[in-house]
C-alpha cells in the first residue's frame, strides 16, 4: 500500500456511509462490517472533501485545516486508509 501523502488523492470507499453527529460523524463499512468514530468536526470536513478529484492537501485546505495541523490530519486520514473507509483514487481515474 502506498504511503498517503498531501499530494494522495482520495475518495470514500462506494461501500462506506457517513452519518454526521453533534462530535463528528460515524463511517459504517458495510462491506468489512466495520464502524469508526471521527471525533472532530474538522475531520469529517476534510474526510467529505476527499471526493476523488482533489489532493489531500486540497481537502485539508478545503476544509480550513491550520497549517500547524496539517501533520496531524494527515496521519488520522491515512488511519481512515489503512481502514478502508477511504481509498486512494487511481490517478487515471482522476484525468478522466
Amino acid at each position: 500500500m502506498d504511503a498517503v501523502t498531501l499530494d494522495s488523492t482520495l475518495v470514500v470507499h462506494p461501500r462506506v456511509s457517513i452519518r454526521p453527529e453533534p462530535f463528528g460523524a460515524l463511517l459504517y463499512h458495510f462491506g468489512t462490517r466495520q464502524l469508526s468514530f471521527l471525533k472532530d468536526l474538522m475531520l469529517l470536513e476534510v474526510v467529505q472533501a476527499c471526493d476523488g478529484t482533489r489532493t489531500l492537501d486540497e481537502a485539508l485546505a478545503v476544509a480550513g485545516v491550520p497549517d500547524a495541523h496539517i501533520e496531524r490530519y494527515r496521519r488520522a486520514v491515512a488511519t481512515l486508509v489503512r481502514s478502508t473507509m477511504l481509498q486512494q483514487h487511481a490517478a487515471s481515474e482522476v484525468a478522466a
